[in-house]
């Protein structure tokens, strides 16, 4: 029987530890809310996850960060908002009913009390970027309450797990210090493992550069809270890193053993890790694992395609009506039924193709998987070796050359785009609208294809065709990337669920809870 490694024993122990989290609590007063309310406000929570679509591991932190923002529009301190906000995550699903405890209505107070004081001291707080600022600090203040009311124990032990053994194998060519090529690898692996976003990632760089985070004292609060902006661009700096984009690839590149170990162990913590002991147990084990990985990986790009989809197209229907349609009428008198139609549906079949023509893993990767899982679980005396180096640079002439090679490619792009539109007699006004959808379209279906690469450890193979697609939808794509950052930010279905529906919809919920509770005391003094 093969050697666990020691990191294999303790990440086991960890996932046991995790597992344990899980059970009810006992002997503790958790906190309930009424069954009717629930089901609507999960219900609401649905379609606001649809129009305001993000990766479904971050649908609940984005809940949080959602709704401490409208709280604390109206209210500035964590007593008056730390219950409420809490009821209100689990009435809408983002937390299990009679499960957390109370106590921690408690936790939650102290912690939005600390951002309140961070705001209320921090010198850019009070200068021209207030409200640039505020935001990152609610948004780092939603994870952390996220991370209150439900610890990532079994996450933190993986990232912990990976990031250690890319330690010991990745060597950087470029003169980085230690520290910071242990940041880039932290950084890379939790994109890699959880697609973590940079605020989630943020909040961890702050515990691990303030071990005390959780519990500041007045005077270290006092003192963070007057260097926070510089905190915060120290963090944005790290995460910009012009060799980051090398580490994640690496860390990318060899996640699976690590997604797939995280499945055995998390499936029946105290059974598989003895299990995983025996070297066939584990290659039959990873087989099952990696079987049902592909199988849920196909369900979960399909929802990811239709709730990315849905949400674009409810905003290009927005933009026809508000804009398109108008204009047309006002410079034309008329408007052409079919460009309007086209205009609509074409994202949503290229969305189609993108994900339609995702093909599964081939057949060798299950082999090489199982390989490099064994070099990761069991004690080896060799170790893999995986080399960074510093792209290389660019003279005048080269530079000059792929720069007009790009405009090439950007000019045939959009000129085909304009082209096809002109020809089916799309009004001026409807090409800018459609450019942007489609960009938009184009490059999410393609980190949704990314993502269904997440299997995916052999090298693929390249050719001439896909060279030439990279090269003409390089410009779309770079397009849809720069357009997606504030698509977020000002993605005008979610502004108007947020400002319009979202408050009177919770007001609402609230009352009707209180309503059924009423109702409930009036039956039990019949009685």
């Amino acid at each position: 029987m093969a050697e666990l490694s020691q990191r294999t024993q303790q990440l086991a122990l960890e996932y046991q530890r995790w597992h344990k989290s899980l059970l009810p609590p006992k002997d503790a007063s958790t906190i309930h809310v009424d069954e009717v309310a629930s089901k609507v406000a999960s219900f609401y929570e649905k379609i606001s996850g649809a129009v305001d679509y993000r990766d479904e591991h971050l649908l609940r932190k984005t809940a949080v960060s959602r709704k401490l923002k409208r709280r604390m529009l109206l209210k500035k301190n964590g007593e008056d908002i730390a219950e409420p906000l809490v009821q209100e995550l689990i009435r809408g699903g983002h937390f299990q009913n009679d499960f957390i405890e109370e106590s921690k209505i408690e936790s939650i107070k102290n912690v939005i009390e600390k951002y309140v004081y961070i705001l209320k001291n921090s010198p850019s707080a009070k200068e021209g970027q207030r409200s640039d600022f505020y935001g990152w600090i609610l948004n780092i203040a939603a994870c952390e309450i996220e991370e209150t009311l439900s610890p990532p124990i079994r996450e933190n032990a993986l990232v912990e797990f990976m990031k250690e053994e890319m330690e010991e194998r990745i060597r950087v060519k470029n003169g980085m210090s230690e520290s910071e090529i242990a940041e880039q690898i932290y950084i890379a692996v939790q994109q890699a493992l959880f697609r973590l976003d940079p605020f989630l990632i943020g909040y961890n760089l702050l515990k691990k550069w303030f071990p005390d985070w959780k519990n500041l004292k007045e005077d270290r609060l006092e003192m963070t809270a007057k260097s926070m902006h510089l905190v915060r661009e120290k963090i944005e700096k790290t995460l910009r890193h012009p060799m980051a984009e090398k580490f994640y690839k690496i860390c990318e590149r060899y996640d699976t053993p690590y997604i797939i170990l995280n499945d055995i162990l998390s499936e029946n913590p105290l059974e598989n890790s003895s299990q995983i002991k025996d070297p066939e147990s584990l290659e039959r084990m990873i087989k099952k694992a990696y079987a049902e990985k592909v199988k849920t990986l196909k369900s979960r790009t399909a929802r990811a395609a239709f709730y990315a989809t849905f949400s674009i197209f409810i905003a290009n229907i927005l933009a026809l009506l508000a804009f398109e349609i108008p204009f047309s009428r006002y410079a034309t008198g008329q408007f052409n039924y079919l460009a309007m139609a086209i205009d609509v549906l074409a994202p949503t079949f290229l969305m189609f193709l993108l994900v339609a023509t995702i093909r599964p893993p081939e057949k060798r990767n299950l082999a090489k998987l199982i390989l490099e899982t064994v070099k990761i679980v069991y004690e080896t005396e060799r170790k893999d070796v995986y080399e960074i180096k510093s792209a290389k640079k660019k003279g005048p002439i080269l530079k000059i050359t792929t720069s007009f090679l790009y405009l090439i490619s950007f000019l045939l792009s959009f000129g085909l785009i304009i082209w096809g539109l002109y020809q089916l007699n799309f009004p001026p006004a409807s090409y800018f609208i459609f450019l942007i959808f489609v960009s938009l379209v184009a490059f999410t279906g393609t980190k949704i294809r990314e993502k269904a690469k997440e299997l995916k450890i052999t090298d693929e193979k390249e050719s001439v065709f896909s060279f030439l697609l990279d090269a003409l939808s390089l410009p779309i794509l770079k397009l849809g990337k720069w357009l997606s950052v504030r698509w977020k930010k000002y993605n005008v279905a979610a502004i108007f669920f947020g400002s319009l529906v979202d408050m009177p919809f919770q007001l609402f919920v609230e009352f009707l809870e209180s309503w059924r509770s009423f109702l409930k005391e009036k039956k039990e003094e019949i009685r």
